[in-house]
């Protein structure tokens, strides 16, 4: 089970949403893509953990880069 991302139909509709919030991921990458940072994000959903959103976005990047995230030799 993830415990980083949850999606639950009962949730918003099975919208990705952080663990034990109702925030989605998305809003997440909408914040960024405006142009905010981290900070003004964390600000406005405060049940989302700076831990949290840093960990969404290093799978994100791993994810879209093909890195698992393991030391290249």
């Amino acid at each position: 089970m993830d415990t980083l991302i949850n999606k639950d139909i009962d949730i918003l509709g099975g919208t990705p949403v952080f663990s034990g919030t109702r925030v989605p991921i998305r809003i997440l990458i909408e914040h960024l893509e405006a142009g905010d940072r981290l900070d003004e994000f964390l600000d406005s959903y405060p049940t989302v953990s700076r831990c949290q959103a840093i960990k969404v976005l290093e799978r994100a990047k791993a994810m879209l880069t093909g890195n698992s995230g393991e030391a290249a030799a």
